[in-house]
């Protein structure tokens, strides 16, 4: 069993989805962010693993369910608390972003018996999800984040290190107003889909 790890920002209006303003204001775009979260986190759970992990920047709200560990990110760069994410597991271990509320159970159940990592692409040219048999918090450290290369990058990162990798699928993270329409679409039945519909805004 594998350690599944969420890191998220406490969805707090003016500190997460500020590209989302406008046309949201920051109290919706905060509300979209807390869906997100909230499906990304009910995927989890549904995910075969021994271990759920929210390291988190702010404080757990309403939105977390149980069955998850809490633990606060490190300063730093996002390269930087993604490798001190990684730093907390011992073994197998996948971790995925807040950003993606279309993620099912079925695309966090992976298996490392023929490769090494897992490497899920964002249609941004980042990442939206990174799993590593073996843990080791170099691998991201230094990677240039929030870039068009990103993912690029942090795959060669993988691949130069000589570890087997295997790709998930592509999916889109929700960062403008087209993005969240787009994601809401693949996940109607969603809390994400639910609190867009109930924004008006954005259309």
């Amino acid at each position: 069993m594998i350690t599944l790890l969420v890191i998220a920002k406490e969805p707090r209006p003016g500190r997460v989805k500020t590209r989302l303003t406008p046309p949201f204001s920051p109290e919706q775009a905060a509300g979209l962010a807390e869906a997100a979260l909230a499906d990304t986190l009910r995927a989890v759970a549904g995910a075969p693993a021994a271990r759920r992990l929210l390291v988190l920047d702010g404080r757990p709200g309403r939105w977390l369910p149980p069955g998850f560990d809490v633990v606060p990110q490190c300063a730093g760069g996002l390269d930087a608390r993604l490798a001190d994410a990684f730093a907390r597991c011992s073994g197998p271990a996948l971790l995925i972003g807040m950003d993606t509320p279309q993620v099912t159970p079925d695309l966090l159940t992976v298996d490392f018996a023929d490769c090494d990592a897992w490497f899920g692409p964002a249609e941004d040219g980042g990442f939206w999800a990174l799993g590593l048999a073996r843990p080791e918090p170099g691998l991201l450290r230094g990677v240039p984040m929030s870039t068009p290369v990103t993912g690029a990058v942090q795959r060669e990162r993988l691949v130069a290190a000589g570890l087997r990798v295997r790709d998930l699928p592509r999916l889109r993270d929700v960062d403008t107003a087209a993005d969240a329409r787009a994601v809401a679409a693949l996940a109607p039945h969603g809390a994400f889909a639910a609190r867009l519909a109930g924004c008006g805004a954005g259309r």
